[in-house]
């Protein structure tokens, strides 16, 4: 089901059980994040995954993204579809606006998955998103593409496409960029959670996706190490497990939630 209400965020809300918000990445959606894992989660949770302003079925804002308030209509929309409490499940950025739902909402957030995220953009993520930036206003579609295929995907994904492959994944890489895409990041290239993290109390799993060229492994160690009593699992993918494993990730997802709501 997709609705909209008072947050004016678009958003989508599926099956029963234990609440669980999703928070996509900085150019995505919920279902480009998320897609291959809705039917899962859906099947054990009330789920419900709202887009950013620019992306999917939300209009682009019209002022700049301010985390606080993003993370505000976030933990709103939940509410708004009946949540009182919710885990989150944080993509990327998305991780890290869950780590400020957690400290902003302790009443509401019941746990945590954060999946190749971040605490902080340093000088390596702002280089990175500096020159991300340049690609999508170059007008090149063509090197725009280029530049997502080598940089999304895990080196050994890339390295098993046949020819075939490649060229589906490149063309593939050729959609247009969602309006809000240099809004969105925009507030990644300023994004500090760091203060947040060992004020977090719940249950936290932190899934690092371990050929990630975009958000590294070592970002991914640092939110764990950060957060008293995280849990740390490794996935075989680059940064983008919804397209390398969301077989093994829903499943880590699912089991910790699990454990998670019965502990």
């Amino acid at each position: 089901m997709t609705t909209s209400a008072s947050t004016g965020l678009g958003r989508v809300v599926r099956g029963s059980g234990p609440g669980l918000l999703l928070a996509h990445g900085a150019t995505g959606s919920i279902d480009g994040n998320y897609g291959p894992l809705l039917d899962g989660l859906a099947a054990r949770h009330t789920v419900v995954g709202p887009d950013y302003p620019g992306s999917g079925r939300t209009p682009r804002a019209t002022a700049p993204l301010d985390v606080d308030r993003l993370v505000d209509d976030l933990v709103a929309t939940a509410v708004e579809e009946g949540l009182d409490t919710f885990a989150v499940l944080g993509y990327s950025l998305g991780g890290a606006l869950a780590v400020r739902a957690a400290t902003r909402y302790p009443e509401r957030v019941t746990a945590l998955v954060l999946t190749a995220t971040f605490a902080h953009a340093g000088p390596r993520m702002r280089l990175l998103v500096e020159d991300w930036l340049d690609q999508l206003t170059s007008g090149d579609r063509e090197r725009s593409a280029r530049w997502a295929a080598l940089h999304g995907p895990g080196t050994p994904f890339l390295d098993g496409l046949d020819a075939a492959g490649l060229a589906a994944l490149v063309d593939s890489c050729r959609a247009p960029a969602p309006p809000g895409a240099l809004d969105q990041l925009g507030l990644v290239a300023g994004l500090d959670v760091r203060p947040d993290l060992g004020r977090i109390s719940v249950p936290t799993l932190v899934v690092s996706t371990v050929h990630d060229l975009l958000v590294t492994p070592h970002q991914h160690r640092a939110v764990a190490a950060g957060i008293p009593g995280a849990e740390f699992a490794e996935l075989p993918s680059g940064h983008l497990p919804f397209v390398e494993a969301p077989a093994e990730w829903l499943a880590l997802v699912t089991d910790f939630l699990a454990r998670a709501h019965t502990g």
